[in-house]
């Protein structure tokens, strides 16, 4: 029913402000929303247990969905495994100037340039504490636009800080290309001072909480190995694969369109093949030392599995659950299902 006759409709209209309206329905009717899905599928045999956190499924739905901790009860409802909330900043930013999110309906794409639009680190809090307990929460957490470079790590301490309490897991979002100083964001010994100064809070408190990294798919197999060293010398508890591409090639829509929308974030099918390789790549030369979420074009079973088999212990999904819709996680959790007692743990 999505496909054929939900997600026409919404694709009439502009992407943000369809974004804003299914949260609505979501939020305030949701009940009637479940009416039209088929019901989301429990079953033990999904459980996964990765870095001391056990999820119901590996489906998750990765961050800049639900960007202000509004709808993660809602979204456990649907099915998911888990939620990823954010990226959450310190205060609250509106984020770059629209017209920023835009559809790649030829290519089954999306390309924005959101900004870190949130409404801060305290509505977030505010908002977790109706977390009914339900579903693993992570916490994806990044620096203000207008923060000057000498204070970028405050601003990742200050959102660990105030999330600790309320969130399951963290993960460090150093590779978007929608914010300033995206360079020194990536660059490795920026990200030695910065996982050091956070772990250091971490180890102070009662309940230690897992703390991932998000990496961009542009890398190249130097930097990933950079990672991996990283990674085992400050031995934080896993990575994000991949956050969006800032690279075009390959792209069936037409030039001049891409010169139109301008620059930004490509997610979708475009970064499948590529955020896959990295996963292997980075599982295979690591030895599987360290757990990985997938992500990155997952818009089929067929997709997941693919992460799951390159060395993902974890999925997430963003723009497939947007061009999909929400039967795309009992599509996954199904095959995980035939595939049950083959599949990595």
């Amino acid at each position: 029913m999505y496909k054929s006759i939900i997600r026409p409709i919404l694709f009439k209209f502009d992407p943000e402000e369809v974004h804003h309206f299914t949260f609505s329905m979501l939020k305030n009717f949701g009940f009637l929303t479940r009416l039209f899905l088929p019901k989301p599928i429990e079953d033990k045999r999904l459980e996964r247990e990765v870095f001391g956190l056990k999820f119901k499924n590996p489906v998750g739905l990765a961050a800049g969905f639900d960007k202000n901790a509004v709808l993660f009860n809602e979204l456990g409802d649907l099915g998911f495994g888990f939620v990823e909330i954010g990226t959450v900043t310190p205060r609250a930013q509106a984020g770059n100037p629209k017209k920023r999110l835009f559809r790649l309906i030829e290519d089954g794409g999306i390309i924005n340039r959101m900004g870190f639009n949130n409404d801060g680190l305290e509505a977030a809090i505010e908002k977790l504490k109706s977390n009914k307990g339900k579903i693993i929460i992570g916490g994806n957490i990044g620096k203000n636009t207008d923060t000057k470079p000498e204070n970028y790590t405050q601003d990742y301490l200050d959102c660990f800080e105030g999330l600790h309490p309320h969130v399951d897991y963290f993960v460090l979002n150093v590779s978007c290309p929608n914010v300033g100083s995206h360079a020194k964001l990536e660059d490795v010994e920026y990200l030695r001072e910065l996982i050091t100064e956070v772990k250091k809070i971490n180890q102070s408190k009662a309940v230690r909480k897992p703390i991932l990294l998000k990496i961009a798919p542009d890398l190249n197999n130097n930097q990933l190995d950079e990672i991996i060293e990283l990674i085992a010398e400050t031995k934080i508890d896993g990575i994000v694969v991949s956050n969006t591409s800032v690279n075009r090639e390959g792209l069936k829509t037409s030039p001049e369109i891409l010169a139109e929308i301008g620059n930004g974030g490509l997610s979708g099918k475009p970064i499948r093949e590529r955020s896959t390789k990295m996963i292997k790549y980075l599982s295979d030369k690591s030895n599987r030392a360290f757990p990985i979420i997938g992500v990155g074009g997952i818009h089929s079973a067929k997709d997941a599995m693919e992460k799951l088999d390159a060395g993902a212990s974890l999925v997430q999904l963003y723009t497939g659950f947007i061009y999909e819709g929400p039967e795309l996680i009992n599509e996954i959790n199904k095959e995980l299902l035939k595939r049950a007692g083959r599949l990595p743990r």
